[in-house]
C-alpha cells in the first residue's frame, strides 16, 4: 500500500512538471466545464421560474444534485479520467504491454498516470453550486448528514471510475468498443441533467442497477438535503461495492485474453 502510494505521488509529481511546460491549457478544461455546468443551472432556474418542483424536488435540491455531479464529474476529470480514457488504445496498439512487464499494477498506473491537476478548479466552482443549492433549501442541514454526504461522494466516485473502467476493459474481447463509449457518453449526459427520482419502473432498474449513472450524483444529494431513505442507503452501499468487486474480476479477467503485440 505505501509502496503504491509512493508511486502515485511520483506520478502526481511528474504531472505537474509537465504541466507546466503547457501553462496556457492548464485551465481548459475547468473553463469549458464550469461553462457547461453554469449554463445548465440557469437553464433549471428558467425552468423553476414556471414551476414550485419538478417530481417533488425543489430548486435548491435539483441545483445540489447538479453541483454534486459538477463535482463528481471535476473529481473525475482530475484523477482518473485522462489516464482511463486511454486503455481502448493502449490494448489495440499493444502498448499495453509497456505496463504489465512493470512491477506496479497496471491498471494503477494507467489510473493515475494522467492525473490532470488543470480540472481542479472546477472541484470549487462545483462546491460554490453545492453551497448555493443548500442556501435555497428550507431547512437547515445537519452534521450527520454532510459527513455521510462527503463519505458517499467517495464511494460515487468510485462506481464512478468502476463505469469507464468496465466499459473500456470490453475492448479486450472485441475489435471495437466505440460505439459502447458513445453510449456510455449519452447516458451519461442524460443522467446529468436529470435526478434519478424522475426515472421510473424499467428505467429505474436500468439506471439503479444496470447501468447506475442514476444514483452517482442523485443518491449524495438526496443524503445532503435529508430526503435519502435508509433503504436507498444500503442499496446504493451494495451496487458500489458489487460493482467494485466486478471491476477488478472483470479487469484481471480481460488482462488474461489480452493478445500482447509481441505474440
Amino acid at each position: 500500500m505505501i509502496r503504491n502510494l509512493r508511486f502515485i505521488v511520483a506520478l502526481l509529481k511528474l504531472k505537474l512538471s509537465r504541466t507546466m511546460m503547457y501553462r496556457l491549457s492548464f485551465f481548459g478544461a475547468t473553463f469549458v466545464d464550469g461553462s457547461l455546468f453554469i449554463l445548465w443551472l440557469l437553464m433549471f432556474k428558467a425552468i423553476y421560474s414556471q414551476v414550485d418542483s419538478i417530481g417533488g424536488w425543489s430548486q435548491g435540491q435539483t441545483t445540489v444534485f447538479l453541483g454534486t455531479f459538477s463535482l463528481l464529474n471535476a473529481i473525475n476529470m482530475t484523477i482518473y479520467f485522462f489516464g482511463v480514457i486511454e486503455i481502448p488504445d493502449k490494448i489495440k496498439t499493444g502498448d499495453l504491454d509497456h505496463y504489465i512487464t512493470k512491477p506496479v499494477s497496471p491498471l494503477l498506473r494507467l489510473t493515475f498516470e494522467n492525473i490532470n491537476i488543470g480540472s481542479s478548479p472546477l472541484i470549487i466552482l462545483s462546491i460554490w453550486i453545492i453551497l448555493y443549492g443548500v442556501s435555497m433549501l428550507d431547512t437547515p442541514i445537519r452534521t450527520g448528514n454532510i459527513i455521510l454526504y462527503i463519505i458517499f461522494i467517495i464511494l460515487m466516485a468510485v462506481l464512478y471510475y468502476d463505469m469507464e473502467v468496465i466499459i473500456r476493459t470490453i475492448p479486450f474481447f472485441v475489435i471495437s468498443a466505440s460505439n459502447i463509449q458513445m453510449l456510455e457518453g449519452a447516458i451519461f449526459e442524460m443522467c446529468m441533467r436529470i435526478p434519478g427520482v424522475l426515472f421510473d419502473r424499467i428505467l429505474k432498474i436500468i439506471f439503479y442497477f444496470i447501468l447506475p449513472y442514476g444514483i452517482i450524483a442523485t443518491v449524495p444529494a438526496q443524503i445532503l438535503t435529508g430526503t435519502a431513505s435508509s433503504r436507498i442507503i444500503a442499496m446504493s452501499l451494495a451496487i458500489v461495492t458489487i460493482f467494485t468487486m466486478f471491476t477488478l474480476w472483470f479487469w484481471k479477467f480481460g488482462l488474461r485474453h489480452y493478445k500482447s503485440a509481441s505474440s
